[in-house]
């Protein structure tokens, strides 16, 4: 394919990803608005942001497999149109129950795409190519982080519009999606003999989602040390053991486990994992920062990251520019590395009084090194493994770099929130004011705008320096994701697509089953017998 076909295939999938990236960020200031709307409950909050998370984090392997076994439009189709359904459900919500369900409609959807979208791009442009492609996604991906809290702010701001465009905005952008990938896209439809491992699916779903919910609930709906944690830890793991047990024994598994053979595959999967635990993990509670410790409007919130969106922008496209053009990339996985860790050790020093040009480079640093590091770990999963298992490799890092970054959510929030309760009780015991005046309780975001002088300025002081220490703990998953990189072994990047490899590698085993099946010409020896 030329360039000119290459990006015309890419314009469906990438507005795909827009839409998938759009759904979980535009949503984030607008919350409040709707939960107040619907006249819900602080753990209704949560499982509006939750749901959509779970949803699409379990269903990732899924997607993956079923892209080794049917045609990948017409499931990035299928995967749009779940999304459509779920927006629709949700933007003509009138009660929290629904609102929750549409999310998960939404989050299956977003799986797909997550999954799909990098699979199809390894099935039409060779690895030696795939670089500076994957950098275009990598700025699809930077202007829809910055995207999403501005034009939910702004649609929540505007009095005809409201919250409920919030849902309704990407319906258009999904339609476009399937109409350009249905003129733009061409696959070849491999009808092969498939069976879908069902227990298996049921399996890993229902494991993941048990760990999942009990990291997004623990210390807010009950603690860490519970009888709900021993059930949900202990169920999940129980489930997730059988999930192997039956992996191990079918013929088609939902995640091959010899993938997990191939050392790149591990190490691409384990950077993967700490990747998501660092970056998503610490910097969802960036917005919260600039809003309360810092003072700032959610649309002022959401320009303040631009430094971060266009470091990721600019370093994901001249890197994988780069790639494409000298074949190297091991370097820029090691220097993404060492940039983010470098990062989120600077933004570690954050507090209530830093002046926003030195946290504006600090992101800058982070933002680089994730764009460096991110979808090249794929690039270099994909060119290691074989055609037929494109997408099990694919989804396998897509899926543990989403739990990494649901467990690190969940778990730093929780370490937050701890934090910020001790500091403020530290403020106000220092300044004599009584415990619980004016101040958040229950773990409740404050409301800045009715808080007097002194107590705004205890509250200002605590959400800097528990985001600082976020910062810092997230500082060695970084780290040990560097070390995991530094182990991958460097191997040069295939010229063929993946279209190519599946033709030829199911070209080779057909003439070895020929081969094996031709009789022998007269008076050819027969082969020893094997001794028992």
């Amino acid at each position: 394919m030329s360039d000119r076909q290459i990006l015309q295939a890419m314009s469906g999938l990438m507005a795909g990803m827009f839409v998938s990236i759009l759904a979980g960020t535009v949503v984030a200031n607008a919350l409040p608005r709707i939960i107040a709307d619907l006249g819900a409950s602080q753990s209704s909050y949560t499982w509006v942001v939750t749901a959509e998370l779970l949803a699409m984090t379990a269903t990732v392997p899924l997607w993956g497999k079923l892209a080794d076994l049917y045609n990948q439009k017409l499931l990035l189709q299928i995967s749009l149109g779940l999304f459509v359904v779920g927006s629709l459900l949700a933007g003509f919500s009138h009660d929290v129950s629904l609102l929750i369900f549409s999310r998960v409609a939404q989050g299956i959807g977003a799986g797909g795409l997550t999954a799909l979208a990098q699979v199809v791009m390894a099935a039409v442009i060779p690895p030696r190519r795939l670089g500076k492609y994957a950098g275009m996604f990598g700025a699809v991906f930077a202007v829809g982080t910055v995207a999403g809290p501005l034009i939910g702010g702004v649609l929540v701001d505007t009095s005809w519009l409201g919250w409920r465009w919030c849902f309704f905005i990407g319906v258009p952008f999904a339609l476009l999606a399937i109409v350009l990938l249905q003129r733009t896209l061409k696959l070849p439809t491999v009808r092969r003999e498939a069976k879908i491992d069902y227990l298996g699916a049921f399996l890993i779903v229902a494991g993941v989602s048990a760990l999942l919910i009990w990291v997004s609930l623990a210390g807010n709906s009950f603690d860490w040390a519970s009888w709900q944690t021993a059930a949900l830890t202990g169920g999940g793991l129980v489930l997730l053991v059988a999930a192997v047990f039956v992996e191990s024994r079918v013929p088609e598994p939902i995640i091959p486990l010899g993938i997990f053979r191939n050392r790149t595959v591990t190490l691409t999967t384990v950077a993967s994992l700490f990747v998501g635990l660092a970056m998503f993990g610490g910097t969802v509670f960036l917005s919260q920062y600039f809003q309360i410790s810092l003072g700032k409007s959610p649309t002022v919130a959401g320009l303040m990251s631009l430094p971060m969106i266009m470091g990721l922008l600019v370093s994901s496209t001249v890197a994988g520019q780069l790639i494409s053009r000298t074949g190297r990339w091991k370097a820029y996985l090691v220097a993404g590395g060492v940039l983010m860790t470098a990062g989120l050790g600077l933004l570690s020093t954050i507090g209530a009084d830093t002046h926003f040009g030195l946290l504006s480079l600090y992101m800058a640093v982070m933002g680089v090194g994730v764009g460096m590091l991110m979808q090249n770990l794929v690039l270099a999963a994909q060119n290691d493994v074989a055609a037929t298992e494109l997408g099990a490799a694919t989804s396998v890092l897509s899926f543990f770099r989403s739990l990494g970054g649901t467990i690190g959510t969940s778990v730093l929030g929780a370490i937050l929130a701890s934090r910020v309760a001790t500091e403020m009780s530290k403020g106000l015991q220092e300044a004599g004011i009584p415990a619980g005046r004016g101040a958040a309780g229950h773990g409740a975001v404050p409301d800045m705008t009715t808080l007097p002088a002194p107590i705004r300025e205890i509250v200002e002081h605590a959400y800097g320096t528990a985001t600082g220490e976020l910062f810092l703990v997230a500082t060695p998953f970084a780290f040990l994701a560097v070390l995991a990189v530094l182990f991958v072994k460097e191997k040069p990047l295939k010229t063929t697509s993946g279209m190519e490899r599946l033709a030829e590698e199911s070209g080779a085993a057909g003439r070895a089953e020929d081969d094996a099946a031709a009789p022998l010409p007269a008076g050819t020896p027969a082969a020893p017998a094997e001794k028992a």
